[in-house]
């Protein structure tokens, strides 16, 4: 029988390997020269299309400037003053750099969406292209586990179409909706931007027509497919959609306040609750979950990308007086401030009997960290004075594993969390809140926006003080405390300022650090200064178009307002 085909574009990567969703182990190209025939009987080939369409999701763990986004808010202040950083601290992005500035994640989610609406096409009459050279009756069982196979990849196209564009309008407001396979330079951007509201309408509308077609979970799958667990399942799928419709909900973009959003938004956080069944466990090791592979074998988990074992996280973050350390993205004295005290401050120590998410998160003076004491004071082995030490008299530690020996060039897996639980119960608490208060627990729900936040303040340390507030507004504000001291280096904060409408406060204040000294009795003294200056403009909620992509659409894409 013959199978229609389509001409393949440039480059397509090769099957996932551990389970990963990115790049780094998708860029193997396939042989776009085969004949027809060739490629009709080469049934990898449809897996590697399939797979394809995953290549295009970013680590965040170099999104800005080769390391975190964090940097671009302020959670942290990169050490060196040069980059991309620079132009979101001055607010100074313009269509003139945005591409380089954001790695190109404008273009880079449009190959995604272009490799799924490729696989779509291709998978057209993938049942034929799976029985030739195959007596399907004698082998009906392994034919069976491919058919399924085939139609999971064909309901997870959809769901990739849905994370990519998802990505795309946090940062760019409405964006073309494509759907076809042509060539981007005669696809989008000949087509017109659509509204940011149909857009989030159309990743809905995909999520919710293909997620029972998903895989349950892809680790207890019955056909024990191989070095499947980290595709889109229900769950991650139906995360983006709770993720998606809380951004619509949010001031940005809900100037009304219409609570019907907030009321979709928690409805779509509690379909995920009730998917996963679990709750997390209380006084959690917060420290291991991101260290090296943790997070792949843990139930708080739904969607991950994971990385080779390297050390460029280490080299670009370790302090500077550590050999192979670049000192890179430094915590503020603002995220530091954040953590509440769980015992009686001590005035010599102001990092003891803290939420203990501190001593996992960020490296403290006078603290351990590579088997030895880190002393940031004058003279001291961290001295702040020296070349490219850090500017807030801190260092980050979550991510990065201890210990790491960088003249050995000793490496260690990274795993970047896309979606984890404790995302979806702030979710949860926010738009819970928002739409029935902290205490309400309407018909359909399962918990009141408080035992959400209080299960994740609970799963960080039982010691924690309880939430009391009782009013909308000051719950939402412990909501957004908790999502900063929680979620830190995630890639949440600045998008999370943002959508608040805060960035316009917050990100026109300088960043702070400490400066630190020591009395005449020896002790360390913090003396909170300015570390780095942040200028945030209106425009600056959304970013500009790329001026080429704008050039090259002939005048149907029109420029984000103020650029």
């Amino acid at each position: 029988m013959k199978i229609k085909y389509s001409k393949t574009f440039v480059v397509i990567a090769s099957a996932l390997l551990l389970g990963s969703g990115c790049s780094d182990f998708l860029d193997t190209k396939i042989d776009t020269d085969l004949t027809p025939e060739a490629i009709e009987t080469n049934r990898s080939t449809l897996w590697s299309f399939g797979n394809a369409m995953y290549s295009r999701i970013q680590l965040g763990f170099t999104a800005l400037d080769g390391n975190f986004f964090a940097a671009a808010s302020d959670e942290a202040q990169r050490t060196e003053e040069s980059g991309y950083t620079y132009l979101f601290n001055r607010g100074i992005i313009s269509p003139d750099n945005v591409e380089s500035a954001t790695n190109g994640i404008y273009a880079n989610c449009y190959e995604g969406i272009r490799a799924a609406n490729f696989f779509l096409n291709f998978a057209r009459n993938g049942e034929q292209l799976l029985a030739l050279n195959r007596d399907t009756l004698k082998d009906f069982v392994n034919y069976g586990k491919d058919l399924r196979n085939l139609n999971w990849f064909r309901a997870e196209a959809h769901v990739c179409r849905a994370y990519y564009y998802m990505e795309l309008i946090k940062r760019f407001g409405g964006v073309p909706i494509v759907e076809t396979t042509l060539d981007q330079s005669e696809n989008q951007g000949k087509i017109p931007r659509s509204s940011y509201n149909d857009v989030v309408e159309y990743i809905v509308r995909e999520i919710d027509t293909y997620k029972d077609d998903l895989q349950t979970n892809w680790k207890t799958n019955p056909d024990n497919v191989a070095g499947n667990d980290g595709r889109f399942e229900l769950k991650s799928a139906l995360a983006i959609k709770a993720r998606v419709l809380l951004y619509a909900a949010s001031p940005l973009n809900n100037p009304t306040n219409d609570k019907t959003q907030w009321e979709r938004a928690a409805k779509a956080a509690q379909d995920v609750i009730t998917v996963m069944n679990y709750t997390m466990p209380a006084n959690r090791n917060y420290s291991t979950y991101f260290q090296g592979n943790s997070a792949s074998t843990n139930a708080e988990s739904i969607f991950l990308c994971r990385s080779a074992a390297d050390n460029f996280l280490e080299r670009a973050n370790y302090p500077i007086a550590t050999p192979g350390g670049n000192s890179g993205v430094t915590p503020t004295e603002n995220l530091v401030a954040a953590y509440e005290y769980i015992g009686v401050p001590d005035p010599l120590n102001p990092y003891s009997n803290r939420d203990p998410r501190l001593a996992a998160t960020v490296v403290t003076n006078g603290s351990t960290w590579n088997s030895r004491t880190i002393d940031e004071s004058p003279g001291g082995t961290d001295d702040m004075r020296n070349p490219n030490a850090s500017k807030t008299g801190y260092y980050l530690k979550k991510f990065i594993r201890d210990n790491l020996n960088l003249t050995q060039n000793a490496t260690d897996p990274d795993v970047w969390i896309i979606f984890r639980y404790a995302d979806i119960l702030l979710m949860y608490a926010e738009a819970m809140n928002e739409a029935y208060g902290p205490d309400a627990q309407p018909e359909g729900f399962t918990m009141t926006a408080r035992q959400a936040l209080t299960q994740v303040r609970n799963s960080a340390s039982i010691s924690l003080p309880s939430i009391t507030v009782t009013d909308v507004t000051e719950f939402r504000n412990a909501v957004k405390h908790e999502r900063q001291v929680e979620l830190a280096f995630e890639d949440h904060r600045y998008w999370d300022l943002l959508r608040w409408k805060d960035a316009e406060t917050v990100l026109n204040t300088p960043v702070q650090g400490v400066e630190i000294s020591k009395n005449g009795a020896g002790n360390f003294v913090y003396q909170i200064k300015n570390a780095g200056e942040r200028v945030f403009h209106a425009k600056n909620y959304l970013l500009p178009l790329s001026r080429s992509e704008v050039i090259n659409s002939g005048g149907t894409l029109t420029q984000n307002e103020g650029y």
